[in-house]
Order: structure tokens, then C-alpha cells, then sequence
């Protein structure tokens, strides 16, 4: 793996799933790290593993000539690897991430979005293939509605902590966060779950009963 501001997985992170991670954060004893079931993938099939690069919005009325402009240097700062973290406080009164934040994303080499809140120009965020995940989906515009107060901080999404940094696998089945201080330890058990649920599937396809996989492996 390579350095926690620069992380991309390697080959044997390539195969790990939400589940695989969940299942190893509470091998570990680490349970409250998976995000609740209202935050869903825009698309299916979608699938991110990046760094989080979080921030905060709150309500504000306030308007100005240049309501974009902490957005605009939230995204611009985005890495190869990052996963975009906007955490709105389950607000849903308007969008806060379409298609021409998607395009800067890629562009910046950013892997996924997350946020508790809408979503808009879903269509053309599909197009892009960007992943995203979100409580929904709404056409309104976040200025004078919704002002950003802090960039790489901790924030509550889906309530889960999650700490800019931490690692964030998404998929299908949801969000899950790896807490900077587990990672190497979670990643190492997923690993190695990954590799026995290879061999449990052929077995259980070679007509083993599942009895007999789970006294053998403790895997399901």
C-alpha cells in the first residue's frame, strides 16, 4: 500500500467487498462503521475504495457573487485516490453534487463521492460512471440554501464518524469506513477472508454441504 495521502489499492485490495471489510471490522471488534441503509449507490454495479477527503456543510441563507467558491476549492484540492465525504447533517432540502462536480472529480483522479444528502443530475453522473452514493436525489441548488463551514475535519455521514483520511470502501451493498488506525490490520484479515470464501464457493459448487464448510472454515 502505498502512503496514506497518496493510497490507491494495490491488486490484493482489488477484490475486497463492503461485506468482506464489515465482516473483518467486527472480527477486530470494531463495529459502527457502516453507514446507514439510506445512503445507496446511484447505479448499480458501482464500486470505490479510496482515502476520505471530507467536508461539512449547514444551513445559510446568506448569498454572495461568488456562492461557489469553498466548493470550488474543496474539489480543486482533490487527489488521485480521494473519495469525496459531504456530510450535510441529513439535510435534504437541496443537491449538494452533479455532473459538473463529477467531471472535476475524474479529472482530479478522485474515485467515488459520498454524502447523506441529494444528489442531482443523476443521469449524467451515470454517463460519467461516476460513482456516487447519497440519500437521494433533488434538483435544487445548495446556494443561499447551504454554505460549507470546515474542509478536513471529522464528520457524521450516515451516522458513522469518519475521519478525513480514513479509508472507504463502497459498494452495492453500502458504505464502510476503515479507521486510519485499523487499516493495515483490517485490510490483512479481509485478505485473507477474501482468499477463503474462494475456496468455500468451490467447495459448496462441488456439492460440500454448508454444515461441513462452516465446522472446516468458519466462513459464511
Amino acid at each position: 500500500m502505498s502512503s496514506d495521502d497518496e493510497f490507491v489499492p494495490g491488486a490484493d485490495e482489488v477484490g475486497l467487498s463492503a461485506a468482506m471489510i464489515s465482516d473483518s471490522l467486527d472480527a477486530l471488534g470494531a463495529r459502527g462503521h457502516v453507514l446507514t441503509t439510506n445512503v445507496v449507490p446511484l447505479f448499480s454495479g458501482s464500486r470505490a475504495f479510496g482515502r476520505a477527503s471530507t467536508v461539512q456543510f449547514e444551513p445559510s441563507l446568506e448569498d454572495s457573487d461568488h456562492p461557489y467558491d469553498d466548493a470550488i476549492d474543496y474539489i480543486d484540492t482533490l487527489r488521485p485516490g480521494d473519495f469525496a465525504v459531504i456530510a450535510t447533517g441529513n439535510n435534504l432540502s437541496t443537491a449538494y453534487w452533479g455532473e459538473l462536480f463529477s467531471a472535476a472529480a475524474i479529472g482530479r483522479g478522485a474515485v467515488g463521492v459520498v454524502t447523506d444528502g441529494p444528489i442531482r443530475d443523476a443521469h449524467k453522473v451515470l454517463n460519467l460512471q461516476f460513482p456516487a452514493w447519497s440519500a437521494g436525489r433533488r434538483p435544487i441548488d445548495f446556494r443561499a440554501r447551504m454554505k460549507i463551514v470546515n474542509k478536513g475535519q471529522r464528520v457524521s455521514v450516515g451516522g458513522v464518524d469518519i475521519e478525513h483520511r480514513d479509508l472507504i470502501i463502497a459498494d452495492d451493498d453500502g458504505v464502510v469506513v476503515i479507521p486510519h488506525a485499523l487499516e493495515k490490520e483490517v485490510l490483512e484479515h479481509a485478505r485473507r477472508r477474501a482468499s477463503g470464501e474462494s475456496i468455500v464457493l468451490s467447495r459448496l459448487l462441488e456439492g460440500a454441504t454448508l454444515r461441513g464448510v462452516w465446522d472446516e472454515f468458519r466462513i459464511l
